[in-house]
């Protein structure tokens, strides 16, 4: 299948520090900036999902989400796992045992060209308060396995957004 502007120049547009706002024939896009991607964490501990709650600058309010972070934005260059396990501590005070890559995905591919890789992590011990780092302010919930359907409609009712990757908790619910 060919697409009409796929044969068109990338035309960058804009520039930041970490997106970069692009054109290629009539289409317009964001992608990240320097080649950075993100890892996204499924967690457990104790029979409930590991989540986090964050302000989110581009939707006004709260956001309810997997843990995740950018790899490669550390102190220098880092694996899938290596970010994966940085972020989910940073975040959550929780460090992973191991660390299971399950694949790239694509969550909003009509307008970003990111991508991010999903991973498991098992084996969880707390070894810090999490929070997220400088003004961050990431609230870690633990959430029943069973309950995450009531979790997610109460986080609605009080205005927090919810990110679609926790559809992923929600399937069994949703189907």
């Amino acid at each position: 299948m060919s697409h009409r502007d796929e044969h068109e120049p990338v035309e960058t547009v804009w520039t930041g520090r970490f997106i970069t706002a692009l054109k290629q024939g009539q289409w317009e896009y964001v992608a990240r900036s320097r080649g950075i991607r993100a890892a996204v964490i499924l967690a457990d501990v104790d029979d409930h999902w590991v989540l986090v709650e964050q302000y989110r600058v581009p939707l006004g309010r709260n956001c309810i989400e997997l843990p995740a972070g950018l790899i490669g934005d550390g102190d220098g260059p880092d694996s899938v796992e290596q970010a994966a396990g940085r972020e989910l501590v940073e975040e959550t005070g929780y460090r992973p045992a191991s660390v299971e890559e399950l694949g790239d995905f694509y969550s909003s591919p009509g307008m970003v060209s990111e991508s991010f890789s999903l991973v498991r992590a098992r084996g969880l011990t707390k070894v810090g308060e999490g929070g997220g780092v400088d003004d961050e302010q990431i609230v870690t919930h633990l959430v029943p396995k069973d309950g995450v359907a009531a979790f997610v409609a109460a986080k609605r009712a009080e205005g927090v957004a919810i990110d679609v990757r926790v559809l992923m908790l929600l399937a069994p619910d949703f189907l």
